[in-house]
């Protein structure tokens, strides 16, 4: 039996990344744990109880996001064998789907491990899920091209790899703002960076930056669902090997007796 519905997995995670980030953020400032002005994502998912909210909405986002990754792997490889396509495009696509799964294992990193705790540790996975995740969309833009009017339009095409393009020019800001504003810090709390404490207008253009990568990322996913709802799926087939549940059967029958 087919099952169809894989298309609202990506308009779930479209809802539920900004819902977690803009939670978090608002909870954060409620309760006075960072500043209001553009603090980092994970700054505001730093201390509990919004850390635990977010670790566990953003382990569960991680989860879906490489089921999508997945799919749209699986999508790719079924119409190269059905329609003629650039061999070039299956090995983008294998290519992508480890950048993929690195980039979802990133984001499980950052939600885990916060950043004052384990400080490089986080970092890595940041780098991880925003290094990885705009390579990942570049390359599925690309593909996007080699898969015009067969699975999407070119405008489809040309906003995957704008939003993929934008997410990288703003990664690269966010990464040497960031490392450029820590330099010049000099205050006690960088998750409640003050104009004071060097290095304020580096630091809001990364933390914005930042906020500008995870934006596109979020509408990149969005960019499957319409492809996704021509999609379904099925059960995975089981195979079971009985020759030894035989042989205990054979051995009980006997002693039964």
């Amino acid at each position: 039996m087919a099952y169809r519905g894989i298309h609202r997995i990506p308009l779930f995670l479209f809802i539920l990344f900004p819902f977690t980030f803009l939670g978090t953020y608002l909870a954060a400032v409620w309760q006075g744990h960072v500043e209001e002005v553009f603090p980092y994502i994970s700054d505001a998912a730093t201390y509990s109880p919004e850390s635990c909210v977010f670790g566990q909405l953003i382990n569960f986002g991680a989860v879906l996001l490489s089921i999508v990754i997945y799919a749209r792997y699986c999508e790719v490889c079924q119409f190269y064998e059905l329609y003629d396509i650039s061999p070039r495009v299956i090995k983008l696509n294998k290519l992508a789907l480890w950048l993929g799964f690195i980039s979802a294992f990133g984001l499980s990193i950052v939600a885990n491990f916060q950043e004052t705790n384990v400080k490089y540790v986080h970092l890595s996975g940041a780098l991880l899920c925003f290094g990885a995740g705009s390579a990942y969309f570049f390359i599925q833009g690309i593909c996007s091209y080699h898969l015009h009017t067969i699975a999407n339009s070119l405008l489809v095409a040309h906003l995957r790899v704008l939003l993929a393009t934008v997410a990288t020019i703003f990664f690269f800001v966010a990464a040497i703002c960031g490392i450029m504003s820590h330099l010049q810090y000099d205050g006690k709390d960088p998750t409640k960076w003050h104009r004071d404490d060097g290095g304020w207008v580096l630091h809001v253009i990364s933390t914005a930056s930042e906020w500008v990568v995870a934006t596109c990322f979020c509408f990149s996913i969005l960019t499957f669902h319409s492809e996704f709802s021509v999609m379904s799926f099925t059960h995975p087939q089981i195979y079971l090997d009985t020759d030894h549940i035989l042989i205990d059967q054979r051995e009980r029958e006997p002693m039964a007796s």
